[in-house]
């Protein structure tokens, strides 16, 4: 039983690094539209990235993986000259592929709901919109 803690132990450990996966300052740049409209903007192809989404026999968290999915394919856009990426579908294996866009001032307009406050009413106030399920 202890040996078998003493093997396990390396692993789940590596299972909760990052992998040094970082966003570098060119990819900072890159912005991410998940569901927004990127028509307006110049295709400048795809990117395919991919980490590693198990080890050995543990799986890694899936939200670690999409992260460090979504970091890697921002700076292999940014050195496409591109500004904007967009998940061409979902991750399957580790691997998920993107399309690189330049929009320019032309941003996608995203679909998720706004956070931005209304203008202030004359009392001083100020209101946020109920967003309805």
């Amino acid at each position: 039983m202890r040996k078998t803690l003493l093997l396990l132990a390396p692993i789940l450990l590596l299972g909760a690094c990052t992998w040094g996966i970082t966003l570098d300052e060119a990819g900072k740049q890159v912005r991410t539209a998940w569901s927004g409209d990127v028509s307006q903007c110049r295709d400048l192809g795809k990117v395919t990235v991919s980490v590693m989404d198990h080890v050995g026999p543990v799986d890694r968290n899936d939200i670690k993986v999409r992260d460090e999915l979504e970091v890697m394919a921002r700076n292999e856009a940014a050195k496409m000259h591109a500004d904007t990426i967009k998940p061409l579908g979902e991750p399957a294996d580790g691997s998920q592929a993107w399309g690189a866009y330049q929009c320019g001032s032309a941003r996608p307009v995203s679909t998720r709901p706004s956070a931005t406050p209304a203008p202030a009413a004359s009392g001083g106030t100020q209101t946020f919109p109920i967003q309805g399920g």
